[in-house]
């Protein structure tokens, strides 16, 4: 009897705890990339990155639904990637074959009076085309389904010749 009494206590405090609040534009940080040898769909053999980067919003609008038309925007996920050339990073052009492709986070929401959204989310890039010498960095932010965009952060100096993990 004495256990179900502290049980019911302890659920009475522990759900009169403060909802915890948070911005409702999204914030993210760069955790680490990690890069290693693979084969494409088609057996070819292949580098490859993955991006891990944390995120979180307060109103819990982050992601977009599967496109149903033309007009509507699929990418919630923006990158810009930077060579090395001569010791210093610069913009690559568009038609760069390392540019990464569009992506987008998949809708999500969370059910109940707390409507923040927290994780890590992880985005796989394959580089077909590369050489020992290429030294990229990638910029990046995410856009939630009000517009709000996050903060921009930066990946490490990535060396694709180079097999291994780079954090932050």
């Amino acid at each position: 009897m004495k256990f179900i009494k502290y049980t019911v206590i302890f659920l009475l405090l522990y759900s009169c705890t403060k909802i915890e609040k948070l911005p409702s534009v999204p914030r993210i940080e760069f955790n680490s990339f990690s890069v290693f040898d693979t084969t494409d769909i088609l057996g070819n053999n292949a580098k490859a990155g993955r991006l891990n980067f944390y995120f979180e919003d307060g109103d819990g609008d982050l992601g977009l639904d599967l496109p149903t038309g033309e007009e509507e925007d699929t990418t919630n996920i923006f990158f810009s990637l930077y060579r090395k050339t001569n010791g210093a990073l610069e913009p690559a052009p568009a038609n760069d074959p390392l540019q990464p492709s569009t992506y987008r986070i998949p809708f999500m929401e969370k059910q109940g009076q707390n409507q923040i959204l927290k994780g890590t989310i992880s985005i796989t890039f394959l580089y077909l085309f590369y050489s020992g010498a290429d030294t990229i960095v990638y910029d990046f932010y995410i856009k939630d389904r009000a517009q709000n965009e996050s903060n921009t952060v930066s990946t490490n100096e990535i060396i694709l010749s180079v097999n291994g993990i780079y954090k932050k």
